[in-house]
């Protein structure tokens, strides 16, 4: 596997157990009080401090990834090549209907109704 996959995995891995302490802590699996956290100011800075290093690394990640998509050339993604597609073919079709169009006799108005 590429770095990249294995840093997916991490991030995947992190991203369920952080989900599943959310889920043990919603349905009071376990439960810890606000008192013990603020009676021990080492795991308040410490929960803190990871908070904010998760916080850091995310957002790394999202300007690398902002900036990476701003330096790279001008190449399309998949989706706007499909895109670019169909807007050639709906000109292809606007082109085919004005030739059908252009051989139709021209409409006649409908026949008045006596009131």
């Amino acid at each position: 596997m590429r770095g990249s996959r294995w840093a997916i995995i991490f991030w995947v891995a992190v991203i369920a157990i952080l989900l599943g302490v959310e889920l043990a802590e919603i349905t009071q699996l376990f439960t810890l009080p606000i008192q013990s956290v603020i009676a021990n100011p080492i795991s308040f800075v410490s929960a803190i401090v990871f908070t904010t290093i998760l916080a850091l690394v995310g957002a790394i990640f999202i300007g690398l990834y902002i900036s990476e998509r701003w330096l790279t050339p001008g190449e399309f993604t998949v989706f706007e090549e499909q895109m670019l597609q169909m807007r050639g073919d709906v000109r292809d079709l606007k082109a085919s209907m004005e030739e059908i169009r252009s051989r139709l006799p021209p409409p006649t108005p409908p026949p008045e109704h006596p009131p």
